[in-house]
């Protein structure tokens, strides 16, 4: 009797896995075609651009290269779990990027516990923010969105991850602040951002940094300086881009990372010429 009711919970089990699998991937493709079909065509470059900006992008792309309209990728890594205690656990994701109108879906999965993953979205589609996880993808554990501060905090993301499509950063205002730094911003319908980008000394990003961020502390939005690294640049289709990066919250004790991650494969779609 106990062997029947083991097999009949184990089948139970995998059926609502098969299922919720089923679910989370079908959510997926919805959120990618909204992605898609919010595609708009890049306004003309920036008429002048800061000096370090001019010369990272100068080192990051070709000559005369086509605008970067979509990328596809996949990241490697560890994922910190813990409030205030380092609780790193493993993550491997897809994420799709659309350059104009911005948007990106992250999708994960983070390794909680043995056979347990939690599924995440972390996506900026048509101006929405969403975060959504949930546990074997049926079981609900964050849904935030449409919401100002998902928003921006998704928007700065997609900006902060423009090492990814570096031709977007020439697109943009920028405002200069010393040789190795410069202020840039984003506006994508009511939501305005805009970062600060460090370059090393080799020219290349090496930090970005937001000096608000929408950060949930105990259910309430709490507005926190942010700062992402990247280094380990290598030359992918000719464009010059980090496979590896760290982001943290810079908490007055010294900044707590939660997020590190390795680009294992990228892909490209470039602007046809008119």
């Amino acid at each position: 009797m106990w062997l029947r009711a083991l097999i009949f919970v184990v089948l139970i089990g995998f059926a609502a896995l098969v299922y919720g699998t089923f679910r989370w991937r079908a959510g997926t493709r919805e959120l990618r075609a909204h992605l898609e079909a919010a595609r708009q065509k890049l306004a003309p470059a920036a008429p002048a651009l800061p000096a370090p900006v001019a010369r990272y992008l100068a080192l990051a792309l070709p000559p005369n290269q086509p605008p970067i309209t979509a990328v596809t990728l996949t990241q490697t890594g560890t994922f910190n779990l813990g409030a205030t205690t380092p609780h790193w656990v493993p993550f491997n994701s897809t994420q799709r990027v659309v350059t104009n109108r911005p948007g990106f879906d992250w999708d994960a999965r983070i390794h909680m516990a043995p056979g347990v993953d939690a599924y995440v979205h972390d996506a900026y589609v048509e101006g929405v923010g969403i975060l959504q996880v949930e546990a074997l993808a049926v079981l609900p554990m964050v849904d935030l969105r449409d919401t100002h501060d998902v928003a921006q905090g998704e928007l700065q993301r997609f900006l902060a991850e423009a090492a990814w499509y570096p031709t977007r950063l020439r697109d943009l205002p920028w405002q200069p602040i010393d040789a190795n730094a410069a202020q840039a911003t984003l506006r994508d319908g009511e939501t305005t951002v805009a970062l600060t980008f460090h370059f090393s000394a080799d020219g290349l990003i090496d930090t970005v940094h937001a000096a608000s961020r929408p950060r949930v502390v105990d259910g309430v939005s709490t507005p926190t300086p942010w700062e992402g690294r990247f280094w380990n640049y290598e030359l992918h289709n000719g464009i010059r881009i980090p496979v590896d990066g760290e982001v943290s919250w810079l908490l007055p004790d010294g900044p707590y990372p939660y997020w590190r991650g390795h680009l294992t494969h990228i892909d490209f779609e470039f602007e046809r010429p008119s």
